[in-house]
């Protein structure tokens, strides 16, 4: 056997165990009050500031940006809401270490382009603070790395901001997976599907965007975390059970370039770019304990937006896109699809959406946003680890570079380097965490 913990000991684990803390012991003490700054309050970190704000015992201290007029704005929210306004950093690329120097910092919050994430992380964690990073919190093996030493070396969190751990759906899977509904897990599906066709192609003060320039260089998924976050989680990867090995093909890349000439002409500088980047890219991972995932990313042709979150076992298969369905074997009709929500969501609605759907309500994507930095904020309050851990940044983000070197080298099959480096046989998996 295996010497991962088996599937169905984990079953019977998730049958009879409470959730409470996800990895064990607590990291630090609690904290009365969880003092936050913000690196990056563009569009996406000043969605991070109104959320965080929604939230009791969260201090916002500081914000930083390159732009000072988002800095001004970000300051301009906050203290609309009565607070005091945060200090503001902007002198620059390198202004955020002034930043992470401060002492009444716990937490810093990362909302920038993806090259920044691990340096920016790496500072944050070596000046004291936790770092909760946006996806990809890496985008090199290399960088990986760094998260792991930097988090073990200094005792700091590094959490990756994966808010798709946290939508309704997923958790309500997790939740079925680990009663035992769908049996012993055997495959999933995942994966990034998005029409970014308009946004790669926009110039930005004359030029390609940070992302665009991405997909000039690189042949890779590049961004694998949305959809395999939550994959993972349920097949309880880095506790108990690793991702062992996987090969990734790229078709052709022709879409893009189909759209400048439809969208911006023959003549624009739209027209003449290049991109490394297939149109989709496919990986197909192997688990330590034997599951598959199908990995899809695609953000260069037309299509409604997906993340194909598909979980199949033994006893039942559940689907998420384009409508959320389940068929549990001696329990659905046979041959029949069922509603997912309407059939089970009384019995098996995931306890942290029951209790925060409320407070969620309008807030980013869906409120799961809302219950990642309530989760982020409740762990950093009472002193326990998250159950989103460096090891998780580390495995998730390594998609991209793995990917990158099998597609080049012809489907090779690539292996995932042991981030845990063999703590992964002892930790417990997440179990049905509780608001």
């Amino acid at each position: 056997m295996n010497q991962a913990i088996s599937r169905r000991q984990f079953i019977r684990q998730g049958a009879t165990a409470a959730a409470a803390v996800p990895f064990g012991a607590a990291l630090a003490k609690p904290l009365e009050e969880v003092g936050i700054g913000f690196i990056g309050v563009g569009a996406r970190g000043t969605s991070h500031v109104r959320e965080f704000l929604k939230l009791d015992r969260a201090a916002l201290k500081a914000v930083c940006d390159i732009v000072p007029e988002r800095v001004e704005r970000a300051q301009a929210l906050i203290a609309k809401t009565g607070r005091p306004a945060p200090e503001g950093y902007s002198r620059g690329e390198y202004d955020y270490r002034r930043l992470c120097a401060r002492e009444d910092l716990d937490l810093v919050v990362i909302s920038t382009p993806w090259e920044w994430h691990t340096p920016m992380c790496v500072d944050a964690m070596k000046a004291g603070k936790h770092a909760a990073v946006e996806v990809p919190a890496a985008i090199t093996l290399d960088e990986c790395w760094q998260l792991v030493e930097t988090a073990e070396k200094t005792g700091r969190q590094c959490i990756q901001m994966e808010n798709c751990n946290y939508d309704r759906i997923e958790l309500m899977a997790h939740l079925m997976a680990r009663r035992g509904l769908l049996g012993e897990l055997v495959h999933a599906e995942c994966g990034y599907l998005h029409d970014l066709r308009e946004s790669k192609l926009r110039l930005r003060d004359g030029k390609p965007g940070w992302r665009t320039e991405h997909s000039f260089r690189r042949n890779a998924d590049l961004y694998p975390t949305h959809g395999l976050g939550p994959v993972a989680q349920t097949l309880h990867i880095n506790r108990g059970n690793l991702f062992d090995h996987m090969v990734s093909l790229a078709s052709k890349s022709v879409s893009l370039h189909d759209f400048a000439l439809r969208r911006y002409g023959p003549d624009s500088p739209q027209a003449a770019w290049k991109f490394a980047l297939g149109d989709v890219v496919s990986t197909l991972i192997r688990t330590r304990s034997g599951e598959t995932i199908l990995v899809t990313h695609d953000t260069n042709t037309p299509r409604p937006y997906s993340r194909r979150y598909l979980i199949q076992g033994t006893r039942g298969i559940l689907q998420k896109y384009p409508t959320p369905l389940v068929y549990l074997d001696g329990r659905s009709p046979d041959d029949e699809w069922e509603d997912l929500v309407e059939r089970y969501a009384a019995e098996f609605e995931h306890p942290l959406w029951k209790a925060l759907s409320e407070k969620a309500r309008g807030a980013g994507h869906g409120g799961m946003d809302f219950i990642m930095n309530y989760r982020i904020l409740q762990c950093l309050l009472r002193g326990e680890p998250m159950e989103m851990d460096v090891y998780d940044a580390a495995a998730l983000s390594a998609v991209i570079e793995l990917s990158e070197r099998s597609i080049a080298g012809r489907g090779k099959t690539v292996d995932f380097p042991d981030f845990t480096r063999g703590k992964w046989k002892e930790r417990p998996p997440v179990g049905i965490i509780e608001a």
